[in-house]
């Protein structure tokens, strides 16, 4: 039987990432491989069926059982710990990963002769490394590593992180890995430039349970109503949107509301959620802003069905799998200008509107909300119908046989 490992540092929340690794999972199985799970901590994987709709729990599972989860970006350096392990249990094939810093396993590929795929989100070397400041993505001025590291005490955890970082961390992915992937055709230039050739694009699948609309309630119908989604994290600037972007659209639409759905599971997560609550009460946004937790796909999906505009406000997205979600819906998208949410879903406009900052933000959602023509223009699912499991397990497939 031929295995292949697929490794992650952290399988316990419905973000992007997990569904990139199920993907992949299926995919190698499709292909042929049978598929280990590795992971540093111990994790539900009933729970991709009811995220996804991507059931994972047949395949074997291998834990390193670190139990600290509230370190989780130094679970990052572990990683390669458990998928060591699987390797040697299965004696696998193939590595599957979607992190950069498997360095240790370098040496113990030569001996075995496993294979390895990498599939790369962002290039971490851009976020630490002194050479890309200046470009807006280093620390120190990428929003998310501001917001998230900037002050103490997050600024020491984040700077033990960097200094151990180079023990693990490949070099040159081109160098160390057989297969290169990432994401988006953004993501792709940003990787030539610091590696100096890009990945091949591989699109994130929507999950099975967003299925792509043909047709969708009209406008008439719908609430004035803004829906965003994705876990409750720093990153997702809900309190930018809060706090900057609706005082703004309240005052072009009074009766608008906005509805933000998010994964919740973590000690950090249900933090930064009593911050909004408290900023929604400081506020007095109460009427205006709902934050509901942990919801399951079909209230998502039904949430999505009724309003008018979706709303992203993470800056630099890699690729933004909700935006592909809310277009799978046929729900108009608004998102800032940058990132492959903006290059490869919105395509710069064709499919979404772009803003750059809070007031046209605000002003492209007033115009989804009251403005019938441009919602309908919009409202369309053409961008998404290929970006089915089926078409990324296919693609995969020949990459791995490609690649052998």
């Amino acid at each position: 039987m031929n295995y292949a490992v697929v490794g992650h540092h952290y399988w316990d929340r419905p973000g992007g990432g997990e569904l990139v690794c199920a993907s992949s999972a299926h995919a190698l199985e499709m292909a042929g491989y049978s598929p280990v799970l590795t992971s540093p901590t111990e994790f539900n994987p009933r729970n991709y069926a009811d995220w996804f709709g991507i059931d994972i729990s047949r395949y074997p599972r291998v834990n390193w059982n670190v139990r600290l989860r509230m370190f989780g970006l130094y679970l990052r350096l572990v990683a390669w710990r458990p998928m060591l392990k699987a390797i040697r249990r299965y004696r696998a094939e193939l590595l599957f990963t979607d992190g950069a810093t498997y360095r240790p396993l370098l040496e113990h590929r030569r001996r075995m002769g496993f294979r390895i795929i990498e599939y790369i989100h962002f290039p971490h070397e851009v976020s630490v490394d002194p050479r890309f400041r200046g470009t807006g993505l280093a620390y120190g001025e990428d929003p998310y590593i501001v917001e998230r590291y900037g002050k103490f005490p997050m600024n020491v955890y984040w700077w033990g992180y960097v200094r151990l970082l180079p023990r693990y961390m490949r070099g040159n992915p081109f160098e160390a890995a057989d297969l290169v992937l990432t994401n988006s055709r953004w993501t792709a230039e940003l990787a030539r430039r610091v590696y100096g050739r890009a990945p091949e694009v591989l699109n994130p699948p929507l999950p099975p349970n967003v299925p792509v609309l043909e047709d969708a309630r009209p406008f008439e119908e719908r609430l004035e109503e803004v829906v965003m989604v994705g876990r409750f994290s720093e990153e997702k600037r809900y309190h930018w949107v809060i706090g900057e972007v609706m005082p703004r659209l309240l005052r072009e639409v009074p009766g608008a509301r906005l509805r933000i759905f998010g994964g919740a599971g973590t000690r950090t997560a249900s933090s930064y959620m009593g911050r909004l609550r408290e900023l929604i009460r400081r506020m007095g946004l109460g009427n205006a802003v709902e934050l509901i937790p942990d919801a399951p796909r079909s209230a998502i999906n039904g949430a999505m069905d009724r309003s008018r505009a979706f709303l992203h406000a993470t800056v630099n997205e890699h690729w933004g799998i909700v935006v592909a979600e809310a277009l799978a819906r046929r729900l108009p998208v608004v998102v800032h200008r940058s990132g492959g949410a903006w290059t490869d879903i919105a395509e710069e406009g064709r499919n979404g509107l772009g803003y750059g900052d809070a007031d046209e933000a605000a002003e492209a959602l007033a115009k989804l909300l009251t403005d019938g023509r441009a919602w309908r223009n919009y409202s369309s699912s053409r961008r998404v119908r290929d970006l089915t499991l089926d078409s990324y397990a296919r693609r995969l497939g020949e990459l791995v046989r490609t690649a052998s």
